[in-house]
């Protein structure tokens, strides 16, 4: 296999970030991010950002698809799998190993299986049409039209509500865009045992809690953010919104922020189960240990450039 993309995924504070970093600083590597909300501009702490782990004893690492589009901007799998091929072309193009890096298993799937997609351009008229119904008939309506939704968070969001409407009633005058670049991918994950992970994602709350993430939620709002769009973009802005509306108060909020980013790992686990199942080789590493990655590099892939 002549790979020309190396793969780091695992679940959320398994420290998959600083281990690619870490990989890239060797290689010298750029890294494309795999999260599908560290796309969004001023959303650093609540989406796990770690900026500064892509620099490595003073070397900045390329980092791409991070802080691209604004939290108002509707930013779809297909979008980021066309923004994904672009930066692989560009980057491969100066003879640069990419670095593949993340935890959404949606965008990791979008690009290993190279999944065909459709563009959808916006519909004024239906928007129009949509934009006076209440969120109960919009979700009556995309269950009519697709009774299958796999992304959830779409029935929460009324811009990504009426945006999946529009995609699913878009049946004629689409194209189907050209075949994607041919990927030859050595795909590492970075497992824990339970309980080390459980404590790694408390660790990780608590420091970010103290870092300032409340006063980022506070801020999206004060931009006019809404909460339901908060809402939508996960369960630290979800539950820090509900904290600050009042709702719940600051230890509910922090137990319940707590258990919900535990049960998201458990699911970001079964996911990259399920692609092993698919057929994704996935060579798993106990930790994030860089010289564990570096032999599994060695010994699988011999045609990759070190």
């Amino acid at each position: 296999m002549n790979v020309n993309l190396i793969v780091i995924l695992g679940p959320t504070a398994s420290g998959k970030t600083a281990l690619a970093a870490q990989l890239a600083k060797v290689r010298g590597s750029e890294i494309i991010s795999a999260d599908s909300r560290q796309v969004y501009r001023g959303m650093d702490m609540g989406t796990g950002k770690d900026l500064s782990e892509y620099c490595v004893e003073g070397v900045a690492i390329p980092c791409h698809l991070i802080d691209i589009v604004d939290p108002d901007v509707d930013f779809s799998v297909f979008d980021y799998q066309q923004c994904f091929f672009r930066c692989f072309t560009e980057i491969s193009s100066r003879g640069v190993l990419p670095l593949l890096v993340g935890g959404t298993g949606l965008y990791l799937e979008s690009v290993l299986q190279g999944y065909r997609m459709r563009e959808v351009p916006e519909n004024p008229a239906l928007r129009k049409e949509l934009a006076s119904e209440p969120m109960e008939s919009l979700v009556r309506r995309l269950l009519a039209l697709r009774s299958r939704v796999h992304n959830k968070s779409d029935l929460l969001d009324r811009s990504r509500l009426i945006r999946a409407i529009e995609i699913a009633a878009h049946s004629r005058h689409d194209h189907v865009l050209p075949p994607p670049p041919r990927i030859e991918a050595l795909v590492a994950g970075v497992r824990w045992e339970r309980r080390l992970l459980r404590q790694r994602i408390t660790a990780r709350l608590r420091q970010r809690l103290a870092a300032g993430m409340i006063e980022e939620v506070r801020s999206l709002h004060a931009s006019r953010v809404s909460w339901e769009r908060l809402h939508y973009f996960g369960l630290e802005y979800r539950y820090i919104g509900l904290y600050l509306q009042g709702i719940l108060d600051y230890q509910t909020m922090f137990e319940t922020l707590n258990t919900k980013i535990h049960q998201f790992a458990k699911r970001q686990e079964t996911w990259f189960r399920r692609m092993e199942r698919n057929g994704t080789v996935i060579h798993w590493l106990d930790g994030a240990d860089h010289e564990s990655l570096r032999k599994i590099i060695e010994n699988n892939v011999p045609t990759v450039q070190r």
